[in-house]
């Protein structure tokens, strides 16, 4: 059995109480009628506004209730003195011990994001649809292929879903569908 990272649709911004735009609720919907067909038993979401309300038109289509994990919640890469987050994200690829100044590392936010997918898999109560945010998504793809880095983050699109299965010896394996059509105007 399965589980389905999803990366929350289209945003007003990176605030834990910014909203889905119109384009993003619209997302939403369509991102429910794609994961409606996955059987889905579990839903599981960041407390960030934005990635509940993602997840909102599947709970209501199949009657679940969003389970809230803070350990999902966007990763703080902290403050860049700069103002370049930019690179600053691409050096904490890099060096994943890297702490900037009020953030976490790449591996403490990682470790969390695989606490929350291996608690899941442990408890069994699959398939679960799992909704987070990028940068998190891409450490705990990078936990299972350490290919997937600072590049595939930022060629992922709102939303975006990969789904993680275990083989019989119990090691992840990442799988990502493209069954959503990305707006592109």
């Amino acid at each position: 059995m399965s589980i389905y990272l999803v990366r929350h649709c289209s945003a007003t911004g990176q605030e834990p109480d910014a909203a889905l735009t119109d384009e993003g609720r619209e997302q939403s919907l369509h991102l429910s009628s794609f994961l409606v067909q996955r059987d889905i038993v579990r839903i599981v979401s960041s407390p960030f506004k934005r990635a509940v309300d993602s997840a909102r038109p599947l709970s209501e289509k199949l009657g679940l209730p969003i389970e809230i994990d803070e350990r999902l919640a966007e990763r703080q890469l902290g403050v860049v003195d700069n103002g370049d987050w930019l690179s600053a994200l691409h050096l904490s690829f890099r060096e994943p011990n890297l702490c900037l100044p009020g953030g976490e590392s790449s591996l403490v936010a990682q470790l969390q994001g695989v606490a929350v997918i291996e608690d899941i898999f442990r408890e069994a109560q699959l398939p679960t649809a799992v909704f987070s945010h990028g940068n998190l998504l891409t450490l705990i793809a990078n936990s299972i292929d350490q290919a997937l880095g600072f590049d595939f983050s930022r060629g992922l699109s709102n939303p975006d879903v990969f789904e993680i299965s275990r083989t019989s010896a119990k090691k992840p394996s990442p799988h990502r569908e493209r069954g959503l059509k990305r707006n592109e105007s």
